[in-house]
């Protein structure tokens, strides 16, 4: 428990949880101040590619094996499994339809990419190793999730639509294809590429960073002051209770496939995510009638803060208690 507390408050006295909590503060207390749209899309951009561009240089450095391939399918089944959990916990924490249910069990089985990114950062802080290949098992959990949320749906007879546009919305979202996209450029092009653009890769990283979760906590603020009466108290407890799930699931996966600490960590830090870009653009599509106000604010506004504070450094206090490190 100790170390726990240590762990969290190294991450809340950290710059990029000050950044999100000014930028929450912010927007709770309705300041004017806001990140014009274009900047805050050239950060993820930016940020995208250079988590992808450094993860396939590391996968170039120490080539391909069976480690890369049996954590890209547990991963797509944590993805796939994990929509199951949340819709019956959904069902007997909160009175949603099964629609709502089935949306928000979407974004919870699939990924949020700035919240790996996050904890990415918190294990460099660290001077924690992880498989560079994580990133790429980040990519393939985007969309299984999507696909079990459909079923569920049409399995309770609530509908949904599976259709061109779904599948192109699921599979070249922008976020999936600069990911892989990077992940193989760095890939490609191994030490020498990152020797060329380093300067601009790794160290202007953890600024863009800040930027970036400054404007994420405006959002989450202002989603937060717009919900009010939306979300239940049941809700409210699964936008916590479900990330421990999925981090629990995620550390049994790590210690099956024989992940490091750091690759664990990550591992259990995307199970624990929730969704707030790729899932809600599908979710549109395919499930135009759940309510963006439920889903987005769990995601974004809860699960989100949750992670970012106290949950990544309670997932690397028990990736190192229990694998060691």
């Amino acid at each position: 428990m100790e170390n726990i507390l240590s762990l969290a408050g190294q991450n809340l006295i950290s710059p990029i949880i000050l950044s999100f909590a000014l930028g929450l503060g912010a927007a709770l207390a309705r300041s004017d101040l806001t990140i014009p749209e274009a900047a805050a899309k050239a950060m993820s951009i930016y940020l995208l590619f250079a988590i992808g561009f450094k993860g396939g240089v590391s996968v170039s450095e120490h080539g391909v094996d069976l480690g890369l391939v049996t954590t890209m399918i547990a991963g797509v089944i944590l993805s796939a499994a994990i929509p199951f959990a949340a819709f019956a916990l959904l069902r007997v924490m909160t009175r949603m339809s099964v629609v709502d249910a089935a949306a928000v069990s979407a974004h919870y089985g699939s990924i949020s990419i700035v919240t790996f990114v996050a904890g990415n950062s918190v294990l460099t802080s660290q001077g924690i190793g992880f498989e560079g290949y994580m990133v790429a098992v980040a990519a393939a959990m985007e969309a299984p999730a999507i696909l079990s949320a459909l079923w569920l749906v049409s399995r309770q007879g609530g509908g949904g639509r599976m259709d061109a546009h779904l599948w192109r919305e699921i599979l070249l979202n922008a976020s999936i294809v600069l990911l892989i996209g990077s992940f193989l450029i760095g890939w490609a092009t191994g030490p020498r590429g990152m020797a060329e653009i380093q300067a601009f890769i790794v160290a202007p990283f953890k600024g863009v960073l800040c930027l970036f979760l400054l404007d994420m906590g405006l959002v989450a603020g202002r989603g937060l002051r717009g919900s009010r009466g939306v979300l239940s108290a049941g809700a409210l407890g699964f936008g916590v209770l479900m990330p421990v799930i999925g981090a629990a699931l995620g550390l049994i996966a790590g210690m099956i496939l024989g992940l490091s600490p750091g690759g664990t960590v990550l591992l259990m830090t995307m199970a624990a995510s929730a969704s707030y870009i790729a899932v809600p653009a599908a979710m549109r599509v395919a499930l135009p009638e759940a309510n963006p106000a439920i889903y987005l604010t769990l995601a974004l506004g809860v699960t989100f803060p949750f992670n970012l504070t106290l949950g990544i450094p309670l997932y690397l206090a028990a990736a190192t208690y229990l694998i060691g490190g």
